[in-house]
């Protein structure tokens, strides 16, 4: 059963559903959790409810008369003071193109029917800590504008712990360990520190660069969070669009904390972020997404993300040994893999965790 979380109690839900019995079966779920379900049948209606009260959370069903779900997810992205209101798709059909192209207007997920109540308040509960997490950062960011230098220091903590909680989320709908994630940070940091001895990389990397990549590193894919947690789940061969659907979450993280972006010391953890998350499934022969970049274009915390990714990954998921996850990374130096980087990877080796 879901757990209540006083954090979310009083989060206002919005249910569009031109169905009565899907209104109140969803209404009863939503009360459950202890949020305030606000009901609409229509799309046309939902837009009135919006603007007199501002929910956290949009239900849409997608298959409506007049303005249909699709509509409903154009019209409030397309405005400034409700494109942050995260929308969900529901419906009875789970066809990928469906998925996709509720994805590609800017809709956060998609639940099916008949609706499992679990799975309702998990997936809604995911996308109000998101929301939540994000409008915490925004108001963080409003007093950082009033004054920065006074603000900086006390909300360092709460930065950092706003921020792991926002990649902790993604890690769990992609399936991934809280503990790969903070390995993939401490590795970044220890590589980070053997290039700055390098005479190649020393004149890039300051200890400053080093204290923001260990932090910025597992944000990597924050970017999952909109992803349908089915595919993730899947054991069988994804489709061609179910791929590119994943592989959209490199513009979805680079999206979310482009959001965030403000001024001063703060934004050069968020201009690192951004490069990690949207860069880090470059390849170094141009060979990767999203944009094709090779070589120097890539953006050099995506490839100390990259090459650290690979190997917490190949030891941890695949349990290969460290000379095992090295000789894995060597056949790719070059194609998928900064060479340079690799060569240091390889003389720093036992330092690796």
């Amino acid at each position: 059963m879901f757990q209540r979380n006083k954090n979310l109690s009083q989060e206002k839900i919005l249910i569009v559903d031109d169905v009565e019995t899907n209104r109140l079966v969803l209404e009863e779920i939503i009360n459950g959790m202890g949020c305030i379900p606000i009901l609409a049948e229509s799309g046309e209606e939902a837009l009135e409810v919006v603007a007199q009260t501002r929910p956290q959370l949009v239900l849409t069903d997608i298959s409506m008369p007049g303005l249909d779900g699709y509509g409903l997810c154009k019209a409030l992205k397309k405005k400034a003071e409700t494109r942050d209101i995260p929308v969900i798709f529901i419906s009875a059909y789970d066809d990928p193109m469906d998925i996709v192209e509720g994805l590609s207007l800017g809709g956060e997920d998609y639940i099916t029917k008949p609706f499992i109540p679990e799975v309702v308040q998990a997936r809604v509960g995911v996308h109000l800590h998101l929301h939540v997490a994000k409008r915490e950062l925004l108001e963080i960011n409003r007093r950082l504008q009033v004054s920065v230098s006074e603000q900086l220091q006390q909300m360092e903590t709460e930065k950092k712990n706003i921020l792991y909680a926002l990649a902790n989320i993604a890690a769990q709908n992609a399936a991934f360990e809280k503990e790969h994630m903070e390995r993939l940070g401490k590795n970044c940091r220890i590589l980070a520190q053997g290039m700055q001895l390098s005479p190649l990389f020393e004149d890039k990397i300051s200890d400053t660069y080093i204290d923001t990549i260990e932090l910025a590193a597992p944000l990597c894919d924050i970017g999952n969070i909109g992803i349908p947690t089915e595919i993730f789940r899947k054991t069988t061969e994804l489709t061609q669009e179910e791929a590119s659907t994943v592989r959209n979450h490199a513009a979805i993280g680079a999206k979310l904390l482009s959001d965030l972006h403000v001024s001063n010391d703060y934004n050069d953890f968020i201009s690192t972020s951004i490069d990690i998350a949207r860069y880090h499934h470059e390849n170094y022969d141009g060979s990767g997404y999203p944009d094709g970049l090779s070589g120097a274009e890539i953006p050099l915390a995506a490839q100390i993300v990259a090459i650290a990714e690979a190997y917490c990954s190949l030891t941890g998921k695949q349990n290969m040994s460290r000379e095992e996850a090295l000789k894995a990374i060597g056949a790719e130096a070059g194609r998928k893999f900064n060479p340079d980087i690799y060569k240091i990877c390889s003389k720093i080796l036992r330092q690796l965790c």
